[in-house]
């Protein structure tokens, strides 16, 4: 091919961005001052050997792929991959390329984007130190929480259920005690009762081991049952998923997320009525949490200790978190999370 017909190249050799042009056959026919700056071979260097014996190894499929598609007509745009300097160092190049069938040539060109890769690499880095830190402290909290709620559940219950048995072997044991006394033990019976029934409650609320024994749904069922019993306000469970698609620790942090709405409610929302649904939809699973109370004006609600708890729960597993209110018409917390499809849901599990 004619020097000539690349007359337009001689504006582009002031540009510090790598332009070249190759022919179909994969190889450079013209390449500007930035692409042997850059990569450090000599202009008969580069036009010797095919353009993907100096790509990254790893990225010469991936290009290919794409080249066949510009072959074929679609203009590349917005691609990246990694180019190897002669001195060994790896180049991030970003491309924009078209293809001019007439001349059977590419006309591309390319930004040195290594330093930007090289920032985005470190925060990627601090991010997931900064997650694993965050990870480890909540798996932590999460054991101490454990620990808590089996000493409520196995010591304090039991002493309590053994000073119950205590009281009602009195009541059997003693006919001859006067009319009040036997009121006073049957008081405190019941009271004995009901500090059983809290210690369990309590312990459940802190740590709730129907999740590890029996799954998520039955746990939500449970936490819905439970909300009606002590509101006497209706709360239905919907549940259309999957539970193998979210590992332990995301089952953990929805149904944290669902006890911390159903305590908002219970404290806010004069609702007479509550769904808790949880759906799947197409890449992601959903909890939804919907009440028709009295709702509250967006933009305008109280920062409350729930709300942050939940939004904290959410960015810890990539979960986004969305509220929807409107005065007298009630509200929607929905989250949403990418399904994990990880094959293990065993406690602790990231």
């Amino acid at each position: 091919m004619k020097n000539s017909e690349f007359d337009m190249f001689s504006f582009f050799e002031m540009t510090p961005d790598l332009v070249c042009i190759a022919g179909r056959d994969g190889f450079f026919r013209k390449v500007n001052h930035a692409v042997l700056e850059k990569l450090g071979y000599t202009e008969a260097e580069l036009f010797a050997s095919p353009i993907s014996s100096f790509m990254h190894p790893e990225d010469r499929d991936h290009t290919a792929r794409e080249r066949t598609k510009l072959l074929d007509g679609t203009a590349l745009v917005d691609f990246e991959n990694r180019y190897v300097s002669k001195s060994g160092k790896t180049i991030w190049l970003h491309w924009t390329s078209v293809y001019i069938p007439d001349k059977e040539v590419v006309f591309a060109i390319a930004k040195d984007i290594t330093q930007k890769k090289q920032i985005e690499k470190e925060t990627e880095e601090k991010y997931k130190k900064f997650k694993g830190l965050a990870t480890h402290f909540k798996n932590n909290i999460e054991k101490d929480r454990k620990n808590f709620a089996f000493e409520l559940h196995e010591e304090l219950a039991q002493l309590a259920a053994v000073i119950k048995m205590d009281i009602d072997i009195i009541k059997s044991k003693s006919p001859q005690l006067t009319d009040s006394t036997k009121r006073r033990i049957e008081d405190a019976a019941s009271v004995a009762q009901s500090l059983i029934d809290k210690i369990r409650k309590l312990s459940f609320t802190i740590s709730p081991n129907m999740l590890e024994s029996l799954g998520l749904t039955e746990t939500l069922q449970w936490l819905c049952k439970d909300f009606t019993a002590v509101n006497n306000i209706p709360c239905a469970f919907t549940g259309m998923y999957n539970e193998a698609d979210l590992t332990y620790e995301i089952k953990l942090d929805i149904f944290r997320i669902c006890q911390e709405s159903l305590k908002n409610i219970m404290t806010h929302a004069k609702a007479t009525y509550v769904d808790v649904i949880m759906e799947d939809i197409g890449n992601e699973i959903c909890l939804s949490v919907i009440d028709n109370g009295a709702g509250f004006e967006m933009g305008k609600q109280k920062k409350t200790s729930g709300l942050t708890n939940m939004r904290t729960l959410a960015t810890s597993i990539n979960g986004e978190l969305n509220i929807n209110s409107e005065t007298g018409k009630g509200t929607k917390v929905c989250f949403t999370i990418a399904k994990l499809l990880t094959g293990s849901n065993s406690p602790g599990q990231p």
